[in-house]
């Protein structure tokens, strides 16, 4: 039973040292690092944060200063007999992630989900996939990018599912474990962040669950580095509302290169690749 159990954990390593691998190749972690400097560098894309910036913040605020003042010294306490002196930025890691699901789920479910929808469809436009993005919504003649983006005729992000809170907080107790759980833990949450990021692309395709599932398995590596990145992003005490625009518009820029098929068998562009190997 002892030999049953090292021979599935030598498999089980072996696996995501393959996948770690892959996923630092793919370099699509990098996509979410562009879209900030993308967002930045295109003023018609700030209108949909801007105009949704102080209710935003003010959530995100209210939110990371009533968990931390909750939830922080209680969790570091526990953590002290798991994580002895890493405790208490391991408890800070943990409140970040809790603020920063708690955000999402609340934020993108009531304040700024047909924002999102519209950066995501503002960048496709702007890199030549209006034809795309007319498959989910009317266009205009308007000037500006913003200004072509008509009427939504469908509504393409998910809000959050039962049991992607339930995944959450079954990973929950990995933060226990010093620095190698919380690691863990923030993998795991990239994992299922990644294909999320796509729905809107998914949906304009017209694609059903089977032809989602097999694209996110051929790049399954990409879609967990593209994940763990935007994930590391929006712990980011307030300015998550801030990046988790940027990972949109990083999420719109990959999905352009994949339409215009200037993609690879690992995921990304050619030039992200290269940037990623001089980086090495």
């Amino acid at each position: 039973m002892a030999d049953r159990v090292k021979e599935v954990a030598r498999n089980e390593a072996t696996v995501i040292k393959t996948q770690t691998i892959q996923a630092a190749r793919s370099a699509a972690y990098l996509y979410p690092i562009k879209g900030i400097f993308y967002f930045l560098s295109h003023r018609d894309l700030w209108k949909p944060l801007t105009s949704s910036l102080l209710p935003t913040l003010t959530l995100g605020t209210a939110i990371t200063i009533g968990m931390f003042a909750l939830t922080y010294l209680p969790q570091m306490a526990v953590m002290t007999f798991t994580s002895g002196p890493l405790a208490a930025i391991s408890a800070a890691l943990l409140v970040l992630s809790e603020s920063s699901t708690l955000f999402t789920i609340l934020a993108k479910t009531f304040l700024i989900e047909d924002k999102l929808i519209d950066t995501f469809d503002g960048v496709l436009v702007s890199r030549d996939a209006m034809a795309l993005v007319g498959e989910g919504r009317q266009m205009k003649t308007g000037s500006g990018v913003m200004g072509k983006l008509g009427k939504l005729t469908k509504r393409p992000f998910e809000k959050l599912a039962p049991s992607a809170i339930i995944r959450y907080f079954l990973y929950l107790p990995l933060n226990f474990i010093p620095v190698a759980g919380t690691i863990m833990f923030i993998i795991l949450r990239g994992k299922n962040t990644g294909p999320a990021a796509h729905s809107r692309y998914f949906q304009l395709k017209g694609w059903g669950s089977t032809q989602r599932k097999e694209h996110v398995e051929v790049y399954k590596a990409a879609y967990t580095s593209f994940g763990v990145a935007s994930v590391l992003l929006e712990l980011v005490p307030v300015a998550s509302i801030f990046f988790a625009f940027t990972n949109t518009v990083g999420a719109a820029l990959w999905a352009a290169d994949m339409e215009k098929g200037n993609v690879s068998k690992e995921g990304t562009a050619p030039e992200l690749r290269e940037k990623a190997t001089r980086a090495e």
